[in-house]
């Protein structure tokens, strides 16, 4: 009779864990996610996602221009 009850006292603590799971997602994602919410503030973020990607794309033409300089 006593190790069933312990048995069960150990399955229910360990469904008690007070640990939450990593998050695995990248923060691009976690932001993406965000920014096709319905939560409020969920444009701003879907606008600074806009103007980080502009900066990266005219980054990108940047380099590209001044490695063809170089050659």
């Amino acid at each position: 009779m006593r190790y069933p009850i312990v048995g069960l006292v150990l399955i229910l603590m360990m469904g008690c864990s007070s640990e939450d799971p990593p998050d695995t997602r990248s923060q691009g994602a976690r932001d993406t996610a965000i920014a096709e919410s319905a939560l409020p503030g969920a444009t701003g973020v879907r606008s600074a996602l806009s103007v980080a990607d502009s900066a990266k794309a005219r980054r990108a033409l940047e380099d590209s221009i001044m490695s063809a300089d170089d050659q």
